[in-house]
């Protein structure tokens, strides 16, 4: 069993060690994470710069490779260029903070499992609800017992595992539920700030607006301390609104 190991906090970041660590009960692992954080970019890749491939060790013993680029570039990079063969699956994280509802579109966590989905490979990404976590454990054990049951029972072409676990011991996890992804969302603001020459600069802060209030929303699951596991995929197609726009005859704009 080969598993590839990506995420976007960084090839340092004890979330990914403790990853790699309870996955290797399951097979051969292999690290391939960005040199440095690369929270939020989203699924964005490098086209203007080189990137660069360096042997990162911890302790003294090999680790796995860091990558001078995004979330995206190192699936991409690691699958084409590093890689002898193909993984049989690819986990993104344990992340630093949750990636729920539209926070989704943003994550790099995500999108590191994204492109790995995209190259029709079995993915899961996993975070973990706080910044300021420091036992992975538990995270890590959910990781193992659901690639399992992936590597099992298959996932759709195109389809990946989110996956958010409260910060929390294991005994007061309230359970784990197949969830959807929320519509909550965040009311950005940047705030003006001087600095030391007195010259203006902005900080992105804001507030989580919470609209979901169902257990059936990734937001509310981890609210109430469950384990949310949603499967997303990359169509963004809104096939309601598609059928419906059907009755616009847009063919007939040109004649307009």
């Amino acid at each position: 069993m080969k598993i590839l190991i990506s995420n976007d906090d960084g090839i340092d970041s004890p979330g990914i060690a403790a990853l790699a660590k309870e996955m290797k009960k399951l097979g051969e692992v292999t690290v391939i994470a960005p040199r440095t954080e690369q929270s939020a970019v989203g699924h964005a890749i490098t086209m203007k710069i080189p990137l660069r491939i360096t042997e990162y060790y911890k302790n003294g013993d090999f680790f796995g490779y860091a990558i001078d680029g995004t979330p995206a570039d190192c699936l991409k990079i690691g699958i084409r260029n590093i890689l002898k063969t193909r993984p049989d699956i690819v986990l993104s994280g344990i992340n630093n903070g949750s990636n729920t509802a539209i926070n989704i579109i943003y994550s790099g966590t995500v999108s590191a499992a994204r492109e790995a989905a995209i190259m029709d490979l079995p993915a899961i990404s996993v975070s973990q609800t706080s910044h300021d976590a420091r036992d992975f454990s538990y995270a890590a054990e959910i990781a193992l017992k659901l690639s399992k049951q992936v590597l099992e029972n298959g996932l759709s072409k195109g389809t990946l595992l989110n996956v958010n676990v409260p910060n929390l011991p294991k005994e007061k996890i309230a359970g784990i539920l197949l969830t959807q992804q929320g519509k909550s969302k965040w009311d950005d603001v940047y705030e003006e700030r001087i600095d030391p020459y007195g010259k203006k600069y902005y900080w992105l802060t804001g507030n989580l607006i919470e609209t979901d209030n169902d257990l059936i929303t990734d937001q509310h699951a981890i609210k109430k301390n469950y384990v949310s596991i949603t499967p997303v995929h990359f169509d963004l197609t809104d096939y309601k609104m598609y059928n419906e726009m059907k009755a616009w005859e847009l063919e007939n704009l040109m004649k307009l």
